[in-house]
């Protein structure tokens, strides 16, 4: 089935379907297969399906020539249309769920019955290197080695699927919130002794986990628990940042407890909701060099004084600490892509002036940005 889908000029779909509280993994089955024995008449074909019986929701893969085939396939089959449908790739979808097929247990069932859930905890792990230098030691070289070398190995003892990986960044998916938690514990672990051999530099290494299911209002697979796993990593102070949710199961899968450790910190939905609202905002006008504190106010939804005390908690910045750093973080982006010259790249980043952003940037990196950009050559 896998190489059938990978020289398909067709486009590959998941959809959602939200159902009822009666709703079983052998109805579900069942409506699987009444799509089955119609899909042809739409030019569809169903690949397989994901069921979870807690959150009662029901995913499907489907080869189809347009969304459109899909609704009117489940309609005339079974009335069951979808909540919501996206498009995906195959080796996407393998690589956060763990197959594109039925699972090999499901094949001896009546009905080919599943009742394997797509909800999934979502780590978001990044190496960052607190100063810029032109040229990396070969005992540098060797340290980041060893330490994506035991980062792998950890994530192999866990079962966790790593989605996008480079030295210095990992998205990995996770079927147990319970081995998210412990491999992401133990990668602080190596973190540190990375951190203790490595003299010449600081590095900070922040893990983000977040759980979520692979559809929701949004166009790709995971968007909504990635983005936030990768918000909570950048922004919050700690090394492990947990959402409400993955604390939440941790602790109803481990007898009402949870890891503990200095750096690990857990949010809770009010937290959650400041940062979404927060980050929001700055993400649509970092650039404006009008942006003031007091902007943020209406959009967060509380006081200047509440605001900064929010910060301050999470992220151990004031507001416009907060604003500057975001901005040098996005002017390095624009450097490393070489989009203009510094005094370009200043004002695009939201800096008043090229010799304002010049002092900021010399400060944070420990290096002036022609010089960083020079080292790009």
């Amino acid at each position: 089935m896998a190489f059938i889908m990978k020289n398909s000029v067709m486009p590959i779909y998941m959809d959602r379907h939200d159902v009822s509280e009666t709703v079983t993994a052998e109805n579900v089955a069942h409506l699987h297969q009444q799509d089955v024995k119609i899909q042809d008449q739409f030019g569809c074909r169903g690949l397989t399906y994901w069921f979870d019986d807690k959150r009662k929701t029901a995913f499907c893969l489907i080869e189809a020539p347009n969304m459109e085939a899909i609704v009117k396939m489940h309609d005339k089959a079974h009335g069951q249309v979808p909540h919501s449908i996206i498009e995906v790739e195959s080796s996407i979808v393998e690589s956060f769920l763990g197959r594109i097929e039925d699972p090999e247990k499901a094949h001896d069932t009546e009905y080919n019955i599943i009742n394997d859930p797509a909800f999934r905890t979502i780590m978001v792990m990044s190496l960052t290197r607190l100063t810029q230098t032109k040229t990396d030691s070969s005992q540098f070289k060797s340290l980041l080695k060893n330490f994506n070398s035991d980062v792998r190995n950890i994530l192999k003892k866990y079962e966790g699927f790593p989605v996008k990986q480079t030295d210095y960044h990992y998205l990995v998916s996770f079927k147990s919130v319970t081995n998210a938690a412990r491999a992401a514990y133990e990668i602080r672990l190596i973190g540190k002794e990375f951190s203790k051999h490595n003299m010449r530099e600081k590095i900070l290494l922040k893990i983000g986990l977040d759980a979520g299911v692979p559809v929701t209002k949004k166009q790709l697979i995971f968007e909504d628990t990635i983005k936030f796993a990768e918000r909570i990593c950048e922004v919050v102070k700690g090394e492990i940042i947990v959402s409400a949710e993955v604390k939440d199961l941790y602790k109803n899968e481990n007898a009402n407890t949870f890891i503990r450790g200095k750096g690990i910190i857990t949010l809770t939905p009010a937290d959650e909701q400041f940062i979404t609202l927060y980050m929001d905002y700055t993400d649509a006008n970092w650039s404006n060099t009008n942006l003031k504190v007091d902007h943020f106010i209406k959009p967060v939804g509380c006081s200047k004084s509440q605001l900064y005390r929010k910060m301050i908690l999470l992220t151990g910045k004031s507001p416009n600490t907060f604003i500057q750093e975001y901005r040098l973080k996005e002017a390095l982006k624009l450097l490393s892509k070489k989009r203009g010259n510094i005094s370009e790249i200043a004002f695009e980043a939201g800096f008043s002036s090229p010799s304002y952003f010049t002092k900021c940037f010399k400060k944070k990196f420990g290096l002036l940005p022609a010089i960083y950009l020079n080292s790009l050559q």
